[in-house]
């Protein structure tokens, strides 16, 4: 009974803000404010059917991809920036969890929970992990797999060499920056299952169509992609 009462008692001094908009929040909310919810931009791109879905359109041509699925708009100097900021460069990983976590439940409301087998974060170099200390898209991937709910791999896929920075690549560039640098570790555990592979931001798509094409090549059944955020 003390727990909970000191609790109430630290979050009226010093109440948690907002992940977004570093607003304090409210009670009752938890993560982001009651604005920030209503007001992010959100894609609703799980409720269209893949042929008007525009993300697909990234992949024709390029990979197979079963579902393209991104949860918000990036919308530079905006709460999306703010909150992807947080999560890679602040060491607030929770971020990216509570996203997973946000989207996931949206994704199970839709009818989309039985369509993944696993759940794979696209992997980062174990230097660029060091230095960070944790992976993003792992955190992001652990959301979903809480509120799906499915099995996640944190290390199905490895990325075996150290890239520059995608950044400010052409979509060539950026593809010949990834296109042989992530292996599946054990290629027993993506066989024959339909894989939800998750990063932060989709651009070009050239990261995940890297590896996804690692991840079919080792006998994935199908690939379907999700993102926090994708760039338009």
């Amino acid at each position: 009974m003390l727990r909970p009462l000191l609790a109430d008692f630290w979050a009226l001094f010093f109440p948690r803000p907002c992940l977004a908009c570093r607003e304090p929040l409210l009670a009752g909310e938890t993560h982001l404010c009651t604005t920030c919810r209503t007001e992010l931009p959100y894609t609703d791109y799980h409720l269209l059917p893949p042929a008007q879905n525009p993300l697909a359109r990234r992949f024709w041509g390029k990979l197979p991809i079963h579902h393209t699925l991104s949860y918000l708009r990036f919308l530079r100097h905006g709460r999306v920036q703010e909150l992807l900021h947080q999560l890679k460069y602040r060491g607030q990983s929770q971020v990216g969890t509570a996203l997973g976590q946000l989207y996931g439940a949206e994704l199970a409301s839709a009818g989309l929970a039985q369509e993944f087998d696993l759940i794979i974060p696209v992997p980062l170099h174990r230097r660029k992990l060091a230095r960070r200390g944790y992976n993003q898209a792992e955190a992001f991937a652990t959301g979903l797999a809480l509120a799906l709910p499915c099995s996640s791999a944190a290390h199905a896929l490895r990325r075996t060499e150290h890239t520059a920075s995608q950044t400010r690549k052409s979509r060539a560039a950026r593809w010949q920056n990834v296109a042989t640098v992530f292996e599946v570790t054990k290629p027993e555990d993506v066989t024959g299952r339909r894989i939800l592979l998750v990063d932060d931001v989709l651009t070009t798509g050239a990261t995940l169509e890297a590896c996804g094409a690692a991840l079919l090549a080792a006998g994935a059944q199908a690939i379907s992609i999700a993102t926090i955020a994708c760039a338009e």
